[in-house]
């Protein structure tokens, strides 16, 4: 049943209960206030309910033009971090894709944060809509360009050809597997030609095509990251090259490849290029331009109440929400922290909407602290948004031990 016919439905109902009342060129001559009352309820609740359930359904596609309105207006002005954040520096992202996804219907609202982990939850859940919600306007520059280059290019090879500006392999094709896409790209030099002419390409995309009005810091920025991919390569890591050689081991922190290449809880490959099928679904979540970065503090006053207000205006439920370890950081204040669990307070939410947050583990236990050492490493844990939000509703957050001990 489409909205509209649910509207007409409801509105028939209500007709029903109308029968019960004098006729409305009679009702101006009737006494008793009370079938006035009545009349003009019941007239409102049906006025109400067209009005809510034909506003109610989320777009298939976003316009250019309306996918630049959210982006603008949703956004506040760019905020500052102690880092580049090229890559992720979580090597846990989808350990927990199996469990997240198990029982869960596509659909629904994604919220996450930071640059090219989200792409994997995305695939994954299958939303309705995303947002991507950064307080650096880098983060929100670096989503326009990936959008770019994963339009632009025909397949993962190509993508990856783009991406690092070195020449597509020959060996490889839609079937390869992802560990064999980055053998056979590893060893190819980086081309300066490829890089100047994709570049030029992602921006004619974004602003000839799409017609996205970037301003000239925008169009640097856009360069100082692609030059980034460009330089690191594969190997490029969370702020900058890795400097460690491909056969030195373990890092502190994943490069590129090792992020694209990790498996899930059950040891399978599931990120965003992991397999063609991943790719071309991500594809065309960003051909339909419902992929929205924002610029906006988690703690902010626009951004998330921005997103929050739109998904309720459109009958979106939050599936999920990535918040990466943006938690510590905000509890490093008094007030930064209640003000993000506000905003998650106004968020449309059921049962199902989920935290996705990484914890850092020191071997005895989780820490409150950002600050990421070579014996610790990353946990990814599901936590229901709903808990959280009651138990800051009940006066029982008080620092980040509370709020990760809200798992059920």
């Amino acid at each position: 049943m489409n909205i509209e016919c649910f509207a007409n439905v409801h509105c028939s109902l209500f007709n029903v209960h109308l029968s019960g009342l004098p006729d409305l060129s009679e009702v101006t001559h009737v006494q008793n206030s009370k079938y006035r009352i009545r009349l003009l309820i019941v007239l409102a609740l049906c006025f109400s309910l067209t009005r809510v359930w034909s506003a109610a359904e989320l777009p298939t596609q976003l316009t250019d033009e309306v996918f630049w309105q959210l982006v603008t207006e949703f956004s506040e002005p760019s905020g500052r971090f102690p880092s580049d954040n090229f890559v992720s520096n979580e090597l846990a992202t989808q350990r927990v894709l199996s469990e997240l996804t198990k029982a869960r219907k596509a659909g629904g609202a994604y919220v996450g944060v930071g640059p090219e982990q989200n792409f994997t939850y995305i695939v994954a859940l299958q939303p309705k809509i995303a947002f991507i919600v950064d307080i650096r306007r880098q983060n929100m520059i670096q989503h326009l360009m990936y959008k770019a280059l994963i339009e632009l290019s025909s397949d993962r090879a190509d993508f990856l050809s783009r991406l690092f500006s070195r020449p597509r392999p020959s060996n490889v094709d839609k079937n390869s597997g992802i560990g064999a896409l980055f053998d056979a790209l590893s060893p190819i030099q980086a081309d300066q030609q490829m890089f100047d002419e994709n570049l030029r390409a992602i921006k004619d995309r974004l602003i000839k095509e799409h017609g996205f009005k970037l301003t000239s810091e925008d169009e640097t920025t856009l360069g100082y990251i692609f030059r980034a991919f460009y330089v690191g390569g594969p190997d490029l890591g969370y702020s900058n090259v890795a400097f460690q050689p491909r056969s030195a081991g373990p890092r502190l922190l994943p490069t590129y490849e090792e992020l694209m290449i990790d498996t899930d809880e059950n040891g399978q490959q599931r990120s965003f290029i992991a397999t063609e099928e991943n790719f071309l679904t991500l594809q065309q979540f960003e051909k339909d331009n419902l992929i929205v970065p924002v610029v906006g503090n988690f703690a902010g006053s626009t951004a998330l109440r921005s997103v929050g207000s739109y998904l309720r205006e459109h009958n979106t439920l939050i599936s999920a929400f990535y918040t990466s370890n943006v938690e510590q950081y905000l509890f490093m204040t008094s007030e930064d922290w209640k003000n993000f669990y506000t905003n998650v307070s106004t968020l449309p939410l059921d049962s199902n909407s989920t935290f996705i947050r990484p914890l850092i583990n020191t071997g005895n236990g989780y820490t409150a602290s950002p600050q990421f050492r070579p014996t610790f490493h990353w946990d990814t844990v599901l936590f229901p948004i709903a808990d959280l939000v009651a138990a800051f509703n009940a006066g029982m957050i008080e620092n980040y031990y509370d709020v990760i001990q809200t798992r059920n």
